[in-house]
């Protein structure tokens, strides 16, 4: 369908359906969806000439002297939310955020995602990859209470978690966002869900989807789902698994080999593009694991330390898991590092241009690791926000795929933020020291 088709198609469908407003949806440099509203008399409008708004008032956007921006409808991304506001239907539809000049934004993390995609595309490639995010629920939004204390795969009927999920996974796939799986998580009170692959920027505004619907059907049920990595001590955090995969034009997985070639199903480039994760991870979790408590969900065995890789290990950084017999569309690389407050368009294009730059290294995948001292099949990767941010701004890599302006302001933010977190006097500071050595 044409770009003229599907516009026409889109307000055909606004007329006959009576929505009444349309969110024009875009996300800040921290991952952050923000919404214009328009109504219907203005949607054509914007479609051709844009939405104007104040760019210097969201994070990481424009100065206040070149504030105006355009946000650009993709029609491709219009959907009609499942549920009412006011008793009036909505729809939501995904932006491309350009200057008055019509010149793509640099800050725009979704262009930044597309722009990755493009140079994937020039080589031949289509990289898809299929989202897996964890939360929690709690009662409110002050205190973290959960709302069950069920654990792995447990099912209730009567569990409020199970009927949430429901939900969830209803309004969803009303979207045209279908669901692999839901499942409740290790933890008391946490959730996860899987969605379907798709190509990767149509991912990231399924993530930002998910996102937005979970925390609405938890509002609708009383309750508060947060995407904090690490809300409990002494339970596991919240991950967001990213099972990545590149594709020919022609839709075969390139990612496939017979078991004669390499034991994991791995050919040659797939070998290249994990090797390539695995030695610019460190240069990129500060896009996959973004805040000071990202690092406090690495404290447990099960959580990958080092650069490795393996079948088996889920303490690898990088799994390659099993698919059955005859399903080479299957083949895939499963990253484990990345955890659900990441800016779902810049953590794909990090882990993209990383495999990509493996590839254009042809760089030998190492040892699997399969047990045993990590430290033997890998490096280190950071273990706090001031150590990725120091790998983060030492990474030519990182700077190309981004773009000045965001790698820049990202330096400049998490360094902040960084040394806020360090002069902080928390609860556990008052427990240790309040009462004197």
């Amino acid at each position: 369908m044409t770009d003229d088709k599907k516009i026409d198609y889109i307000l055909r469908t606004v007329e006959e359906r009576d929505i009444r407003y349309l969110r024009l949806c875009f996300t800040d440099v921290l991952g952050n969806l923000k919404a214009l509203s328009i109504s219907p008399e203005e949607l054509e409008e914007a479609f051709v000439e844009g939405i104007g708004f104040d760019g210097s008032s969201v994070d990481g956007f424009a100065s206040q002297a070149q504030s105006d921006l355009l946000a650009f409808p993709d029609a491709a991304t219009f959907q009609v939310l499942p549920w009412e506001n006011d008793g009036e239907a909505v729809a939501n539809v995904f932006c491309d955020i350009q200057t008055p000049s019509r010149t793509p934004f640099e800050g725009d993390p979704r262009r930044v995602l597309e722009r990755a995609f493009r140079k994937a595309d020039e080589k031949g490639y289509a990289m898809n990859v299929g989202p897996k995010l964890e939360y929690f629920y709690f009662t409110d939004s002050v205190h973290p209470t959960p709302i069950d204390h069920a654990g792995y795969l447990d099912l209730a009927s009567s569990d409020l978690s199970h009927d949430l999920r429901y939900a969830t996974t209803r309004a969803l796939e009303a979207m045209s966002i279908p669901v692999q799986y839901s499942f409740h998580a290790a933890g008391p009170s946490q959730n996860g869900v899987e969605l379907r692959y798709s190509e990767a920027v149509s991912c990231a505004d399924s993530i930002m989807t998910a996102r937005l619907v979970i925390r609405h059907i938890a509002t609708l049920h009383g309750v508060f789902a947060t995407f904090m990595p690490k809300p409990l001590q002494g339970v596991p955090g919240s991950a967001m698994f990213l099972y990545e995969s590149l594709l020919d034009h022609k839709g075969e997985n390139l990612f496939w080999a017979p078991k004669s070639s390499h034991p994991a199903h791995l050919s040659v480039l797939a070998q290249h593009y994990v090797a390539g994760l695995l030695k610019y991870a460190p240069e990129f979790m500060l896009i996959t694991n973004p805040t000071v408590n990202s690092y406090k969900r690495f404290d447990r065995d099960s959580i990958p330390s080092h650069t490795t890789w393996g079948r088996n290990n889920r303490a690898a950084l990088v799994r390659i898991p099993a698919h059955k017999p005859g399903k080479h569309i299957a083949t895939r690389a499963e990253l484990l590092n990345p955890d659900p407050c990441a800016n779902p368009y810049l953590a794909l294009a990090a882990t993209l241009m990383a495999g990509l730059k493996g590839i254009e290294e042809e760089l030998e995948l190492p040892a699997e690791y399969e047990g045993g001292d990590p430290a033997e099949y890998g490096e280190a990767l950071p273990t706090t926000l001031g150590e990725a941010l120091v790998r983060f701004k030492g990474s030519k890599l990182m700077r190309e795929t981004l773009g000045d302006h965001v790698f820049t302001y990202l330096c400049e933010r998490k360094e902040e933020e960084w040394r806020e977190s360090c002069i902080a006097v928390t609860d556990w500071d008052r427990m240790k020291y309040y009462a004197g050595v």
